[in-house]
């Protein structure tokens, strides 16, 4: 099953949106934010696109 190009974009914004959202309390949410930047940087490759750079949460986050 292939995607097109602007359900992947779709995706994308999801991702990030959920990158901005996510609060770092302990390491489990760490690692949800490695796994939230690897799957966009893997959804970028699909079509080509390279990240567009890191997106920062409004809040601050503190690695436990």
């Amino acid at each position: 099953m292939s995607l097109s190009k602007k359900s992947v974009e779709i995706l994308i914004d999801l991702v990030e949106i959920k990158l901005s959202c996510v609060e770092v309390h302990d390491s489990e949410d760490s690692r949800t934010v490695k796994h939230l930047e690897k799957c966009l940087d893997e959804l970028c490759e699909l079509i080509s696109e390279t990240p567009k750079g890191q997106v920062i949460s409004l809040v601050s986050r503190a690695v436990a």
